[in-house]
């Protein structure tokens, strides 16, 4: 696995300037992501997911920037980028992104047809017929029906769904390498988050892709996704084989995210949530970030970061629980019935 991977981000730092203050949203985050996987980052809003994968694509904004750190791709550093010329030959070509709305991510004025033909021309060099064949082969790729017809018409002709599916083939049509799937399902109902997440799952098998999701939702990553990273205040705390993270997580903040999914609530039962809010990254984060809201937290948690302990040779975690000296925590009961349900899965 080591030597097949296609991007490595390492001790990447961002901030951003505002109204005078400095906010830490990325503190030293290092991850590897590999080709051909599917990877889901997950977290609650607000935790630093969306920002982490823009830099990947020069799309942070005007008042954020890159304080330290290294993302390697293709032999190149993306780092260390700073004109629009240069991003312009990874954004799109190499990696493109399928964004939460895609009601703002589509032209009002253009007709779907338009719209995926300027992909095409500008990251597959066809023009004219050519062009024309691609956009339709595309809209049949993402399982639109009648694509001659279908592109002709403006985005407000079609349903949520299909409108997520047209912004998919916007992003095949780029052929890139890696794919970045921004809580591709937040707007839609559960039946079509299903289709959109097969959809997506067929076109990385058919284009070779590697795609990262982003999202909070912990229910449409055991569908998907063939590994976590779980992301918290700007930092990630536990990353994983998809079981591993799913019936065998370690950190207390997976705990509890996990323990939040409305399918392990009992009827009758208050839902759990998770207690307080997280860290205010205008200041110094001492510490674990999550201690606060911790209630097994120790001494140690408040004082200094803790180091990533691993747990198997592909999954680990930012803990001092899992420090040889540190006393016996159980995890909370509902993450005792999941590890039950790994066990009899496998066993």
């Amino acid at each position: 696995m080591e030597n097949n991977v296609i991007l490595s981000v390492q001790d990447l730092d961002v901030k951003f300037t505002l109204r005078g203050q400095v906010l830490h949203a990325i503190r030293g985050v290092s991850l590897d992501v590999y080709k051909g996987e599917s990877l889901a980052i997950v977290g609650e809003s607000g935790s630093g997911k969306s920002v982490f994968v823009k830099t990947f694509m020069g799309l942070l904004d005007a008042n954020g920037y890159l304080d330290g750190g290294h993302i390697l791709y293709g032999g190149q550093d993306l780092a260390q980028f700073r004109s629009e010329k240069e991003w312009l030959t990874i954004r799109g070509r190499e990696i493109a992104m399928v964004l939460q709305d895609p009601m703002t991510s589509l032209n009002p004025l253009k007709t779907i047809g338009k719209q995926i033909e300027e992909a095409v021309v500008l990251h597959q060099g066809l023009k004219g017929e050519a062009a024309h064949q691609a956009v339709l082969s595309c809209l049949a790729d993402v399982g639109i029906d009648q694509p001659e017809k279908r592109a002709k018409q403006y985005p407000h002709e079609f349903s949520g769904g299909m409108r997520q599916r047209v912004v998919i083939a916007i992003a095949i049509a780029c052929r890139p390498k890696i794919l970045i799937c921004d809580e591709p399902t937040t707007a839609l109902d559960v039946t079509i988050q299903a289709q959109i997440l097969e959809l997506i799952k067929a076109m990385q098998k058919k284009y070779d892709l590697t795609t990262i999701y982003i999202t909070h939702d912990l229910g449409v990553v055991a569908n998907v996704a063939d590994r976590i990273a779980v992301m918290y205040a700007g930092d990630i705390v536990e990353t994983g084989a998809c079981d591993e993270v799913f019936y065998d997580p370690r950190h207390p903040y997976t705990w509890a995210l996990l323990s939040s999914l409305p399918q392990l609530g009992v009827k009758g039962e208050p839902l759990y949530s998770i207690q307080g809010t997280p860290p205010n990254l205008f200041h110094e984060v001492r510490g674990d970030a999550f201690a606060p809201r911790n209630p097994q937290a120790l001494k140690i948690d408040f004082v200094e970061r803790p180091p990533f302990f691993q747990v198997s040779p592909t999954h680990k975690a930012r803990t001092w629980l899992l420090d040889p000296r540190a006393p016996k925590v159980d995890p909370p009961a509902h993450i005792l019935q999941l590890r039950e349900q790994g066990v009899n899965r496998h066993g």
